[in-house]
């Protein structure tokens, strides 16, 4: 923290003061009463304070003593008592040496800000979003929850061996039984899961006594790479801990039922976590056992073990290796020895071990390394506090649970802690008060005998519990914050209408809204568009007359823009779906989203409101769920799916003939050619053949690696590229998996080039302009990157290219991950429309104009970024105000909503006779070639895209339009027939001539109300008599009760 803010944030009020302490000013700090002399302290006091130390040669340093402090200070601050300034002389003064300089005085407030920021972030309460169960899959109890951070996604897995797959968004996107061999799962359990994320590994323990040790870069079905076996008793705990400074220095520490601990010391994990024995490698896939024993003898000189068996035959509940203290940390429910720390002398091969004792032993612990405390989750109710080095009694102790505490959990940013009891109260602690400042009792399941799973992946603010096989998340609110909010809650998708020049969102609220894209207004707003249900995609017909909305509810809306629904698509038709794309066809819709087969609609059914999907003549060619789409005329259809294949379709016959893949790419001659050849100058290293058998390829790899998460989440086809087909360059791009964007010749079947956007935030989104010249990406982080792909891959290249193109800009315009991109020409320049999580949409320019955020409260001038084209005044002599445009008409039955007509509005071209200015080329770094294309270019400008023309040299006022206006043929203005005067108009002195004032009459006073009031207004006299007597009747028995009462007690009393 700089001297500078450090000091704006005590905020003072400004010298001059009328009373010496200062009673009319603020105080920041609300804590203390009377407000401390340093916390009402202003900037501009501490300016007059540091001249007053300054010294007059540089060499020199001013000192202080107590009483010329207090003196100069009274004299130089100009407020503020001696006795005051004295207390602060003795908090700065802490080693008594009797003066005080500069430094020490700025030492002082500096820490004094620091420890008033920690205890204000340690006293936030968060807030939480309402309790949500996940649609897991599991049948048994689910025993670990883990988030890897490579991939950005959850792995879960249940007691029978099944093991889910989530994003980072918690959809679940695979599940599958952990090992094929399903007559071994029937006769075992899976007890734990760790992941090896150096290694890109998991280890899963089995009730068997081994511990296998599963491959995720592998392309084909999940395979085992070691198994180790021979383990004394069942690991029940395992937990694993890896060098970020030196990734090959790893130990995974585990316990089992007979109260051993044990831990391997991997020394070069990044080679190999074992020794393969000789002739291992001809066959990669083939499962490599190990014996503990092997690992005690030493024969594997990559690591080395280490054991302990304190426990003295308990159940080892958690084990822990944890750097800071060096030590490996475990814990039973035995009231002795309940808490071990075990550690290894360099001179020394044996542990030396120290424990806690706790009355009836703990459940669970956690380890906080800044604070070095050990927090443990008692049976007796209690959470307790520990310091590592002083094992006869705690540091603290957290009252507040009436049940016993089965889990505990730091929230190490802010110092604070999580305790979950058997009552399922989950209580946060306040460390440094010992305070318990939030509890939370939800609807949590009823069931007495359950087995409970506790993890907080405080990165996301998400917080797991699990009830058996039941997956419960709280997730906690985005702390309030100044920024600009365009929607209530998430926006998942944003469009633009070339037509009405509008932008149109949606958000999770199922909430449509419409903006003017050249001042930012909110025009209309539809609610409610499919309940509560969460809008996840849109899309616009060929003529942009109508809208479709694709809801998680597993149905499509075709809406106009006068909020109207013409149509419901039933896509789901058994129940929710997540539709990821809508894509418009000349004859047919395609949905997108959720299984390995595409959803068709067809045109000729759309004579009713429920329209029915149809059979996909191709079937099922994908091997994982479809997640985009893209079109190129006249034919061409290509998918992308989960596992990163993109299949190749022609759409008329409705027939898949090849697949492309990052490693692989195959012909599609028949069902059962499912054989991948060699990819042409694209091939990697590694390249896996799968086999007839493998149904989930891919899919069932968790790609945490670059180069195995292949996810393709977007497909743009490159339609400006019209010599690609005779240089045979790229013609399509796609992006997704770990940030990497891909280019490809669909026409040569090739992957041409690969470059990471974005690496470490996982999947990426992307766009690209209609004359691809700029390509957008938007990651989970809300960061934007525009690159320039004008000359990127134009021609064929036996090598793959793995240089990026040219970066253009990166920003962040979003605090959350972006859900959707959109780019569109606005006056000749480029706009990029960014929608994300955090409720904003922002749209900027590619040359680096500022960010602007629709709903702002101050609305934006386009010209205030750039020159528009001015209107023709012989065509409009007004401008049309968008705002008016509420409805627009219907077409007729002949001419289908959806049909795309002779001349569409998707084949307009622009062509201006205007000419307007650009932004100085000096303030835009974009090359030289762009901007010699920008600098006083002319262009044409249409009205409401439509060409303008005159129809004959003999009528010059007639013209004639193509587009929207393509039927109407506008001629000059009749002349209107002359119309008579009114009669006011012809002899106004009539009608307006002024009265002379004694004509006026005039106005009586009307009488005071004292003079009028006759009596004093009762309001009793508005209610029936009747009703006034059971009044007063009523009245009389409770006053003769009471009384009889009295009477009563009194006698008692006596």
């Amino acid at each position: 923290m700089s001297y500078q803010n450090a000091l704006e944030l005590n905020k003072g009020p400004q010298p001059g003061s009328k009373s010496p302490g200062r009673a009319g000013g603020t105080t920041t700090d609300k804590e203390h009463c009377p407000a401390l002399l340093e916390n009402q302290l202003s900037v501009g006091d501490f300016c007059k304070i540091q001249n007053a130390f300054e010294p007059s040669e540089p060499c020199q340093t001013i000192c202080m003593s107590r009483e010329e402090f207090m003196q100069r200070m009274t004299e130089i601050v100009g407020w503020g008592t001696k006795e005051e300034y004295g207390e602060l002389f003795d908090k700065v003064d802490v080693a008594q040496d009797g003066f005080i300089n500069w430094d020490k005085l700025t030492s002082f407030m500096l820490l004094a800000l620091y420890e008033k920021d920690e205890r204000a972030k340690a006293t936030v309460v968060p807030q939480w979003k309402d309790l949500e169960f996940l649609p897991v899959k599991h049948k048994d109890t689910i025993q670990k929850v883990i988030f890897l951070k490579s991939s950005s996604r959850y792995l879960t897995i249940s007691k029978e061996g099944l093991l889910g797959i989530w994003g980072e968004n918690l959809k679940l996107q695979e599940t599958f039984p952990i090992t094929s061999d399903t007559t071994k799962l029937k006769h075992l359990w899976v007890t734990s899961l760790v992941s090896l994320e150096n290694v890109n590994k998991i280890a899963v323990a089995f009730t068997s006594k081994e511990i296998c040790f599963y491959d995720l870069l592998s392309k084909g079905e999940f395979p085992c790479q070691y198994k180790l076996q021979g383990l004394k008793g069942t690991p029940i705990c395992m937990e694993y801990w890896y060098d970020p400074l030196d990734a090959n220095e790893s130990v995974l520490s585990f316990g089992d039922i007979t109260g051993k601990v044990q831990a391997i010391a991997f020394t070069a994990a990044l080679i190999s976590l074992f020794e393969r024995p000789a002739g291992a490698h001809e066959d990669e896939e083939a499962t490599v056992t190990i014996s503990w024993a092997e690992l005690l003898s030493g024969y594997h000189k990559c690591c080395y073990t280490l054991e302990h068996n304190l426990h003295h035959g308990d159940w080892v509940r958690q084990v822990t290796y944890n750097a800071s203290l060096d030590a490996i940390i475990s814990s039973t429910t035995s009231n002795t020895n309940t808490v071990v720390l075990a550690w290894r002398e360099k001179s020394r091969k044996h542990l030396k071990m120290t424990s806690f004792n706790v009355a009836e032993g703990i459940h669970a612990f956690d380890y906080h390394s800044q604070l070095n405390l050990i927090a443990t989750a008692g049976i007796n109710n209690k959470v307790c506090l520990w310091n590592p080095y002083v094992v006869s009694k705690p540091v603290g102790v957290l009252w507040g649970h009436s049940a016993s505490v089965i889990a505990v959990q730091f929230f190490a940013a802010r110092k604070q802690l999580f305790s979950f009891s058997k009552d399922k109260v989950l209580r946060l602690w306040d460390i440094q008060h010992q305070l318990s400042i939030q509890r939370i009792a939800c609807s949590f399941p009823k069931s007495q005998d359950l087995r409970c799973l506790f993890h907080f992946d405080e990165a996301h603010g998400r917080l797991f519990i699990s009830f058996n096989n039941q997956l419960a998340l709280l997730a906690m609110k985005s702390e309030a914050s100044t920024r600009v909010k365009s929607h209530k809650t998430a926006v998942t998708c944003v469009l633009y209408n070339s037509v009405l020049k509008q932008v149109i969102s949606s958000d999770v609220g199922s909430t449509v809204s419409f903006w003017r894209i050249d001042t930012g207004q909110k025009i209309k707003q539809f609610t409610g568009c499919h309940g509560n249900a969460e809008i996840s995609t849109m899309a616009l017909d060929a003529n942009e007359t109508r809208l479709l909305t694709g809801s998680t509810d597993g149905t499509i809306k075709v809406w106009d823009f006068s909020g109207y629904c013409h149509h419901t698509l039933n896509v789901g038709r058994e129940g929710a779906v997540d539709i990821s794309q809508i894509l418009v066809l000349k004859k047919t819709i395609l949905v997108t989203g959720w299984e390995r087969a595409i959803t068709v609609f067809r045109l000729q059914n759309f004579n009713h409101f429920f329209i029915q999907p149809e059979k996909w003549k191709g079937g099922i060619e994908h091997r994982g769920d479809i997640l985009c789409a893209a079109f190129l005329p006249p034919q061409t259809l290509v998918t992308g799916s989960y596992d990163g294949e993109i299949v190749l379709w022609n759409n008329s016959t409705e027939k898949a003939h090849y697949v492309l893949h990052p490693d692989y790419q195959r012909l599609l001659k028949s069902k059962s050619d499912t054989e991948p050849q060699k990819l042409l100058g694209a091939g990697r290293s590694r390249s896996p053949r799968p086999g007839p058998n493998q149904a989930a390829l891919g899919a069932h790899s968790l790609e945490t690696h670059t180069e195995g998460n292949d996810a393709v989440v977007g497909l743009h086809f490159l339609e400006a590229r019209k010599t690609t087909a005779k240089t045979g360059g790229a013609n399509l791009v796609s992006c997704g998996g770990s940030g990497y964007v891909r280019f490809w010749d669909t026409r040569k079947k090739q992957l041409l080039a690969e470059f990471l956007a974005h690496g470490g935030v996982g999947s990426i989104i992307m766009s690209t302009d209609k004359s691809n010249q700029y390509l957008a990406t938007g990651d989970l982080d809300g960061r934007l990157k525009i690159w320039d792909i004008e000359e990127y891959c134009l021609n064929s290249s036996k090598s793959k290219i793995t240089q990026a193109p040219t970066l253009i800009r990166s920003f962040r315009p979003h605090e959350d991950q972006i859900s959707s991109l959109e780019m569109c020409k606005l006056g000749g320049h480029l706009l990029i429309i960014s929608s994300s999580a955090d409720c904003s949409i922002c749209v900027t320019d590619v040359c680096g104009a500022s960010v602007w955020i629709f709903g702002q409260a101050k609305h934006w001038q386009t010209e205030n970024w750039f020159s528009l084209p001015k209107r023709d005044t012989n065509l409009m002599k007004s401008d049309i105000q968008e705002e008016s445009i509420r409805e627009i008409p219907l077409l007729s039955k002949k001419e289908s909503w959806l049909d795309l007509p002779e001349h569409s509005l998707l084949d307009k071209k622009n062509k201006d006779d205007t000419t307007f200015n650009v932004r100085p080329s000096e303030v835009i770094n974009l090359g030289i070639k762009y901007k010699e294309r920008n600098i006083f270019r002319k262009k044409t400008h249409n009205l409401y895209n439509g060409k303008v023309m005159q129809k004959s040299p003999a009528s010059p006022k007639t013209y004639c339009y193509e587009g929207t206006f393509r039927s109407l043929s506008i001629g000059a203005l009749k002349e209107l027939p002359e119309v008579k005067k009114p009669a006011f108009l012809l002899d106004p002195e009539t009608y307006f001539r002024e009265k002379p004032e004694e004509e006026c009459s005039q106005i009586p006073e009307l009488p005071l109300l004292s003079e009028t009031l006759k009596a004093v207004f009762d309001e009793k006299n508005l209610f029936p008599k009747e009703i006034l007597d059971r009044e007063r009747r009523a009245k009389q028995l409770c006053q003769e009760t009471s009384s009889e009462v009295k009477i009563k007690r009194n006698k008692k009393q006596l």
